[in-house]
């Protein structure tokens, strides 16, 4: 399957594709472009961007726990933090005084403080610094699997359970009322998007994932009419605001994913003049 992704790309008729390791990142880019255009529209939908910010940091600890068992792939301690940080802020936001805000912003103030620390111990933190900025130029095959069963997952819940996330984001009392299980679903759905800013973390980089997350959604809601034009114009804005990145950063030499959050940012600012003259597509 590689070796025809790698004659197909390796046809197109410009300079950066030539190379193995840009062939691999622009699969790689195709994959998690949907993949966070899907996840994004219910973030902002639900108003959870604090919540996957929070995500992404919480993989400093997950990290840490990995070094200290010494687990040679941290991917599954970060993935175990990744759930548990999702489970236990949603079992606080049902039986906590405190506001949601509140206990995801103590939540990720915490895990990151407890990151860095054990982390940093005997001055080790910076060889883990390519989690903060991302390298998506380095992935290999075998982590791109990885990303294509994120993307299965995510397209399941999506099919299956669009409906039941999306009542539960319109008005979650009516959604009780109806006999739905609303915490369940928002329990589930925070599980999933936890699950796959982590598997995607050490492509996009920590710092910048959550923008990579919200930003195409972000735009396609100051741009839609409807929840259709909605998802699919997210998925064009992610998809070309990845495949825009990354050439632009092979040409400049800049962070990859920090290249493609720029240029989804561009897009954003450039949404607001549309909607602010009543433009609708």
């Amino acid at each position: 399957m590689m070796e025809l992704w790698h004659s197909v790309a390796g046809a197109l008729p410009f300079e950066w594709a030539r190379y193995v390791f840009m062939q691999n990142a622009l699969l790689a880019v195709l994959l998690i472009s949907p993949l966070f255009a899907l996840l994004g529209c219910m973030v902002v939908q639900n108003q959870m961007s604090f919540f996957s910010e929070a995500v992404g940091h919480a993989a400093l600890t997950g990290i840490a726990v990995g070094v200290l068992v010494g687990l040679g792939d941290p991917l599954w301690s970060m993935l175990a933090v990744a759930i548990l940080l999702a489970l236990g802020v949603s079992a606080m936001r049902r039986w906590s005084a405190a506001s949601t805000d509140t206990v995801i912003g103590l939540t990720m103030a915490f895990t990151v403080a407890l990151g860095v620390a054990l982390l940093s111990r005997g001055g080790g933190f910076a060889k883990y610094s390519r989690f903060l900025v991302g390298d998506v130029l380095t992935i290999t095959p075998h982590e791109i699997v990885r990303l294509v069963v994120a993307l299965g997952v995510v397209l399941a819940v999506w099919i299956f359970g669009f409906n039941r996330l999306f009542f539960v984001s319109l008005n979650r009392s009516l959604a009780r009322s109806r006999g739905m299980p609303v915490w369940m679903v928002e329990t589930g759905f925070a599980v999933i998007v936890a699950l796959a800013v982590t598997v995607s973390i050490q492509w996009v980089g920590l710092l910048v994932i959550n923008s990579l997350l919200i930003l195409p959604a972000a735009t396609a809601r100051n741009l839609a009419r409807d929840v259709p034009r909605y998802v699919g114009m997210a998925v064009a804005l992610s998809l070309f605001s990845g495949v825009v990145g990354l050439v632009v950063s092979f040409y400049a030499g800049t962070a990859t994913g920090a290249t493609m959050v720029l240029v989804a940012m561009a897009c954003f600012v450039a949404s607001l003049p549309v909607r602010l003259a009543g433009f609708r597509i």
